[in-house]
């Protein structure tokens, strides 16, 4: 892809009065990663092996992204090393080996505005500081996000307390006879992963086709211990003292209507993403997503792009942690050569290396 922008040869006075203050703050940094998610976390490690200066922003207080947002207590069985593994438990592994070269994590920040500043740096400003740095890899996932809700009357009376839309703590279902709602990886997974802790399952999707994994779906189907009805949606709940008790489900070919006894119910029909100000940085997009070559780099110079937000020209978009590991190790090592020329692309392996 060919770098069509170009850093300005001048800069207003009020941008270089706010990269003075935040180069006296906290200097020049090598690389900035925007986003702190699995990719970001592993980016951080990658550039700290390539001693790189490194800043790590994310508008989370947390990192880990959605990972420790959305479903820490999920089992995740495709990430390389692991057969099995705790979102949690991979988060905290990830935030131990991104903190191993001590990078700043300036996290609870949210990046609002990047702007070149001559002599091939950028400042960034968050909605608390700003920082000067030499390149920028951005690892921000979906961006913001937000879940999609029902249009059912009451709905928000039992929000946190009967009704769900992720997974913080997988004992809020002990004991309860649980409805979840949807189709995709996240409804299907959660079944098969609380089928031990609820007391009864019901899961209803309003088609006989499923989003999820094939696996995971023909695991659905077996497991004695969930009933599946396809054709089905959720018309009302009801409740007494604040308290959740059942629900009035439909079959949405006959219109026919059944209540059923509930104690929670967990919606998982999608998210609202949102890039927010990125979407603003003059950076070339495609489908919400930012476009990139082969080796990250995004048509800002020294701007790169991993993960879930990039995609990359010439190749197929897999959404995998899997495939953002690598996006982060060559767009971090591609931002190693444009910051020092005299440094090999390829740094040889971290076994290499003395601890």
């Amino acid at each position: 892809m060919a770098q069509v922008s170009q850093f300005q040869s001048s800069e207003s006075s009020e941008t270089s009065r706010e990269a003075r203050q935040s180069s006296n703050a906290n200097g020049v940094a090598d690389i900035t990663i925007i986003g702190a998610g699995p990719c970001g976390l592993f980016a951080a490690y990658y550039a700290g092996f390539r001693e790189m200066k490194t800043v790590v922003l994310d508008a989370l207080p947390e990192p880990g992204g959605q990972l420790a947002v959305l479903y820490p207590e999920k089992y995740i069985y495709d990430v390389p090393g692991y057969p099995q593994v705790l979102a949690k438990d991979l988060v905290n592994s990830l935030v131990q080996q991104a903190t191993r070269y001590n990078p700043v994590m300036a996290l609870g920040e949210k990046a609002e505005e990047l702007k070149p500043n001559g002599e091939k740096l950028y400042l960034v400003k968050t909605d608390k500081s700003s920082y000067l740095t030499k390149t920028i890899l951005i690892t921000a996932g979906v961006g913001s996000f937000s879940p999609n809700k029902l249009n059912i009357p009451d709905q928000e009376k039992y929000e946190g307390t009967g009704i769900f839309y992720f997974v913080k703590h997988k004992e809020t279902f002990r004991d309860k006879n649980l409805l979840i709602v949807g189709g995709g990886d996240s409804a299907v997974d959660w079944a098969l992963n609380l089928k031990d802790i609820a007391r009864s399952i019901l899961l209803i999707h309003r088609r006989d086709q499923f989003r999820a994994h094939e696996q995971s779906v023909k695991e659905l189907y077996n497991s004695p211990k969930i009933e599946v009805k396809t054709f089905h949606e959720l018309k009302s709940v009801s409740g007494e003292n604040g308290k959740l008790k059942q629900a009035v489900i439909f079959e949405n070919r006959s219109m026919k209507t059944e209540t059923i006894p509930v104690d929670c119910i967990l919606v998982n029909i999608g998210f609202k993403a949102n890039l927010g100000p990125i979407s603003n940085w003059g950076l070339q997009m495609e489908n919400r997503s930012i476009k990139v070559n082969g080796r990250m780099e995004t048509n800002l110079p020294g701007v790169y792009a991993a993960g879930d937000v990039a995609i990359q020209e010439g190749s197929v978009k897999l959404n995998l942690i899997a495939t953002g590991f690598a996006q982060a190790a060559i767009a971090v090592n591609v931002a190693k050569k444009y910051v020092d020329p005299k440094a090999q692309l390829f740094p040889g392996h971290s076994s290499e290396k003395s601890a």
